[in-house]
């Protein structure tokens, strides 16, 4: 059974974020500042092999801190982990690829 990775919360103070990856529940999470407050990037099954990238939030208040550079990261880079092929309906997850030309990313994703 997968289990939910390790937890940190988000502070500023400290530049290391750490993101978590509930595969129950297809998202990875940043908790922010200690709070409930959460950054997520959801993602769905769509086959076996196959996922789509569907949406990543971060609240106004956290935005513009380069919060959601990390969970696209972490999900691209589980994408390829898993040898998994990608469809990126997020658009925040498209830009990233775009300014993150791996070409690890680019052998996972539906174009």
């Amino acid at each position: 059974m997968a289990q939910a990775g390790e937890a940190h919360a988000f502070d500023p103070n400290n530049a290391q974020i750490q993101v978590e990856h509930d595969k129950k529940r297809r998202q990875f999470v940043i908790r922010l500042n200690g709070s409930h407050d959460r950054a997520v990037l959801l993602y769905e099954y769509v086959g076996k092999k196959t996922v789509d990238l569907q949406h990543t939030e971060v609240p106004d208040a956290y935005r513009g801190r380069g919060i959601a550079k990390h969970l696209a990261k972490a999900a691209m880079d589980f994408v390829v982990e898993e040898d998994l092929k990608a469809h990126l309906t997020c658009w925040y997850i498209q830009k990233y690829v775009k300014e993150n030309p791996q070409p690890q990313y680019f052998e996972h994703i539906y174009q």
